[in-house]
């Protein structure tokens, strides 16, 4: 069982927002896992990555021969690796990438921000050529 997670969200509403990280990774995991596989590259991986049956079981339950089924899993490995890498908004590997990096669980300094800005310093620009006096 996974803990809920506060985060706070930095923008102009500065809102603080929760969820369950872990399960909506799975969820995620899942989801473009079966979207991006034909019925018989999602059984294999179903059986071989998600359930950890060998070679053997996976062979025998979707009726392939073992040269058959590496080269499938070969492919799998290939295709989803890819997937998870250029998803978009966040890919799904790297997972600091996923998590967003760093997360803090502290809130922000409210007074740097309440200060008011001061205008841009003026720019001092002497003379550059020489004048006959």
């Amino acid at each position: 069982m996974s803990r809920v997670q506060v985060e706070f969200c930095y923008g102009k509403d500065y809102r603080i927002t929760y969820g369950r990280k872990v399960e909506e990774y799975i969820a995620d995991f899942c989801l473009v896992s079966r979207n991006a596989l034909t019925p018989l590259e999602y059984d294999i991986f179903r059986f071989h990555y998600i359930l950890g049956a060998d070679w053997k079981l996976c062979c025998w339950r979707t009726q392939i021969d073992r040269g058959s089924f590496f080269h499938i899993v070969y492919k799998i490995e290939q295709k989803l690796g890819r997937i998870f890498r250029e998803l978009e908004p966040h890919g799904l590997f790297p997972l600091d990438e996923y998590f967003g990096g760093t997360m803090r669980n502290d809130r922000p300094n409210r007074a740097v921000a309440l200060l008011p800005r001061r205008a841009p310093a003026r720019v001092l620009r002497p003379p550059m050529g020489l004048s006959a006096a």
